[in-house]
């Protein structure tokens, strides 16, 4: 489901886009604070995370927790996912994570930005971030809104990602760079 999706799903319920957001952003808050509050089986994590998206996850799926979402119906995750502990995932816009994909500690993908213009700051955009078959995505890394990383790319640990990631590329910095090819 992209924002499109949401706004069509705000309009089918009768009532603005930001009051359907906050109502799906408390569903969300409880299911990430059940998925973190206590010690949970593998089996019971993913499970929790397939409610909280939505949807069944991809076999192999592995995640630490905590995880924090502020939607979670706007993600999806391949087959043999890795979410390492303390990632952040701002879903409205949609994320997207290919096969194999492996989430550093304390990752942030955010897919929303504000409206430059003040008068206008409480306009967000979206943009989806679309993640690649066997992507490593290292500690502390940040990607922002409407960017794409390719297959088998690598995102060094505190990367600032603004712009698309090719292939078969490691990125570092801030804001990210191609550093070498692989």
């Amino acid at each position: 489901m992209g924002y499109e999706e949401i706004e069509a799903r705000a309009r089918q319920l009768g009532m603005p886009v930001y009051q359907y957001l906050r109502q799906e952003s408390q569903r969300a808050l409880r299911l990430t604070a059940q998925l973190n509050r206590d010690y949970h089986e593998p089996e019971e994590v993913t499970a929790l995370f397939s409610q909280l998206i939505g949807r069944p996850v991809g076999e192999g799926f592995c995640l630490f927790p905590p995880f924090h979402t502020d939607y979670g119906r706007n993600i999806q995750v391949g087959r043999n996912v890795f979410l390492n502990s303390g990632c952040h995932f701002q879903d409205q816009g949609g994320i997207t994570i290919g096969d194999g994909a492996q989430i550093g500690h304390n990752v942030v993908l955010a897919t929303l930005n504000h409206d430059p213009d003040p008068a206008n700051r409480s306009q967000v955009i979206p943009g989806p971030i679309a993640i690649g078959r066997n992507v490593w995505i290292g500690a502390n890394a940040t990607v922002l809104p409407g960017v794409t990383i390719g297959d088998n790319a690598i995102v060094a640990a505190g990367a600032v990602v603004s712009r698309d990631v090719p292939a078969n590329t490691v990125v570092g910095g801030v804001p990210a760079r191609v550093l070498k090819q692989i």
